[in-house]
């Protein structure tokens, strides 16, 4: 589904006047839902290592089990959204996270907790592929780009709210506090299953294949469409030199280097989650009918400057300066996603056909999450090793390279309504890539 037509201007009521009902029943439940993943993301190692007692090497190996089962399964999960529809593995994916996450509110043993999380690790495999190809069945084309940034912008909200209510009620010393976050997470995914089982039963079921080859391509033919792979490279890079990070180098080198105490990092992060939430909607106009690729170069840049305020740290450690600068670092880097989230998302999809959404998806997922396997170590043996001018730089060189694969590689190689560019655009500019004809768009993807 694709629209060159402008939607109405964006303010929260014309987007919210504008979008079909399914997306407004979607929207319902996602700060509800990531209240829960609030809760429990900024006490996940502490609950294990300092509450159960775990060995701090044994809490840091079932943690990583959530990301490794997640990249080692989404690929067939793409291939049963493609086969089964959407809706289908949503809900064994939400029940799964129910239920690791009951488990590990009473995991009194590493075996225990590595069942959990395996739990929520085959879960967290084939949901992000999962709701980004359901919200691409029921959002049409011109929407997407701000459905995605809203949506991006009620999940963070609802993960600060989370963090805050944890952060006040929880208690090293006291175990029924930590069982009570993790029940509650558990309790967050049932608004979102009731929502697929009852009102949205009849959305993004099964995906009808018009012929037997449409309906067994595989991720090597998916891969080998030029556009495509781009788009995966782009994705993996974008990951590498920003959440990957942002999660563990960002921090790592903050404690490391420039010696800033954890409140410190918590205020980092708060200051994260605020930017988001301020500045998305405004973002969301600025980018309305712009090329993604060109967004994305944007994104790089700003990213760059994130990562110079953080390598600034190390010449005031120690400081309440150094601590500014950690905040700092947040902050902008916070500006540039929300010129991802609403961009790469919207951008897959666009470029995805039917009955290939769930393929596609998890491509751009698998992506993610290798470079979130691999950025870790890399940036701990990095900053480990003092090597922290090495560090920094290779990030800001990352961030130059995603700027160049995003312009001069992916931007020739995509159709003008897939990089975001409406019929207006189309006229006034001769270099944009025309939009296919009817015979070249159909062997393009199938």
């Amino acid at each position: 589904m694709s629209s060159t037509a402008a939607p109405s201007r964006l303010t929260l009521r014309s987007f919210w006047h504008d979008l079909p009902r399914e997306g407004k029943l979607l929207l319902s439940v996602v700060v509800f839902e990531f209240i829960g993943t609030g809760l429990v993301l900024p006490f996940n190692i502490v609950y294990l290592h300092e509450v159960r007692g775990f060995a701090l090497s044994d809490a840091g190996l079932l943690l990583a089990l959530p990301p490794l089962i997640g990249f080692l399964v989404v690929g067939p999960g793409g291939a049963a959204i493609d086969r089964w529809g959407a809706r289908r593995i949503l809900i064994g994916a939400l029940s799964l996270q129910v239920a690791g996450n009951v488990v590990l509110a009473f995991a009194s043993t590493p075996a225990i907790a590595a069942m959990a999380l395996l739990l929520t690790g085959l879960a967290f495999g084939v949901s992000w592929p999962g709701f980004q190809a359901f919200i691409a069945t029921v959002i049409p084309s011109e929407l997407r780009q701000r459905y995605f940034g809203v949506n991006f912008t009620l999940l963070n909200l609802g993960i600060g709210i989370g963090g805050l209510v944890a952060g006040a009620f929880v208690r090293i010393d006291h175990l029924p506090t930590f069982q009570a976050i993790y029940l509650g997470d558990a309790a967050s995914y049932l608004p979102a299953i009731f929502l697929m089982t009852v009102p949205l039963r009849h959305v993004a079921g099964r995906v009808e294949h018009h012929d037997e080859t449409a309906a067994k391509v595989g991720y090597l033919e998916v891969l080998r469409r030029p556009a495509v792979a781009s788009t995966i490279v782009v994705g993996f890079v974008s990951s590498y030199v920003g959440y990957s990070q942002l999660n563990a180098g960002m921090p790592a080198y903050a404690r490391a280097v420039g010696e800033v105490s954890t409140r410190g990092l918590g205020f980092a992060f708060a200051a994260n989650t605020l930017v988001i939430v301020l500045l998305q909607l405004v973002v969301l106009r600025r980018i309305e009918g712009r090329r993604r690729t060109r967004v994305i170069a944007v994104m790089a840049a700003i990213w760059a400057v994130s990562w110079l305020l953080l390598g600034a740290t190390g010449t005031v450690s120690g400081t309440w300066a150094a601590t500014m600068l950690v905040a700092a670092s947040a902050s902008v880097f916070a500006f540039g996603e929300t010129l991802l989230q609403p961009t790469v998302p919207a951008l897959v999809n666009d470029l995805a056909p039917d009955h290939l959404r769930g393929r596609y998806n998890a491509a751009s997922s698998a992506s993610f999450q290798l470079a979130q396997i691999i950025a870790p170590p890399i940036a701990g043996f990095l900053i480990g090793h003092h090597l922290d001018s090495v560090y920094i730089g290779t990030l800001v060189l990352g961030c130059v390279l995603l700027a160049v694969l995003a312009v001069v590689r992916l931007e020739p190689q995509l159709p003008a309504h897939v990089n975001g560019v409406r019929e207006a655009e189309l006229v006034a500019d001769p270099d944009v890539v025309p939009e296919p004809t009817p015979k070249t768009r159909a062997s393009a993807l199938e």
